[in-house]
């Protein structure tokens, strides 16, 4: 697009004299040249006129208004092949081929045009490089991946929260630093549990040993809580091996 100064001038020549050349769309309404006149006429409150390409002549013809309207950088002309390619019907490899255009760059250019039409025209103005665009399009791709990333991490850990994102109740961000702080606390416990696991064989000890020094030296060096717990499992191990002994 012009710049906003250049286009207001535009308009207000379009007030003037008129819409001296008609806006140019393919058979199926698609705008193929006349952007700028058209944001003209809507500034200057003039009803556009419209022409219509055939099909034969769409290619030709956004090569013609572009390619060859100036000198343009390799960049730019493989944004205005794309654009071309996107109507033509050639497969990439073969429309490089055709228009003696690099291959790679026809690539990219294809890329961001699929990407973000807005972004390729800027690449075709000159107003933005197809390097630059191609990295705005590649980052964007990367950020919506990790999105989805966690949003599929939420899905399969904690579907109660994915289901509040959906609804709008809770943002990605805030659903995923939930789901962090219950995966730690499961850790927490997980560590725990492991800790006693490996060291039964003590409380095993303990429990087949209650009325003797040592067990009464480790009981009552714990705290409160460890000796509470201690009592507890030496109990359950107790009842355990009782039972497993014949009437």
């Amino acid at each position: 697009m012009l710049p906003e100064h250049e286009l207001h001038d535009l308009a207000e020549s379009i007030k003037t004299d008129g819409l001296l050349l008609p806006i140019v769309l393919d058979p199926d309404g698609v705008l193929l040249d006349g952007r700028n006149r058209l944001a003209a006429c809507e500034l200057a409150g003039v009803k556009p006129t419209f022409t219509t390409c055939a099909d034969a002549d769409q290619t030709a013809y956004i090569r013609r208004c572009n390619v060859r309207r100036r000198h343009m950088s390799a960049g730019q002309r493989a944004m205005v092949e794309a654009m071309v390619l996107s109507v033509s019907g050639h497969s990439l490899r073969d429309h490089a081929k055709l228009h003696e255009i690099s291959r790679t760059r026809l690539s990219l250019a294809n890329t961001v045009l699929n990407s973000d039409p807005a972004l390729a025209e800027k690449v075709r103005d000159a107003k933005l490089g197809l390097d630059a665009a191609h990295d705005i399009v590649r980052q964007r791709k990367a950020e919506a991946e990790a999105i989805q990333a966690k949003y599929d991490s939420l899905r399969r850990h904690a579907p109660d929260l994915a289901v509040q994102v959906t609804e709008g109740h809770l943002t990605l961000d805030d659903a995923t630093t939930t789901l962090g702080k219950r995966q730690e606390a499961v850790r927490h416990d997980q560590q725990h549990l492991t800790s006693i696991a490996e060291h039964w064989d003590a409380l095993q000890h303990l429990a087949h040993h209650p009325d003797t020094l040592h067990t009464r030296q480790v009981l009552d060096g714990l705290t409160a809580g460890a000796r509470a717990l201690a009592d507890h499992l030496i109990t359950l191990e107790t009842r355990a091996e009782a039972a497993h002994q014949p009437s």
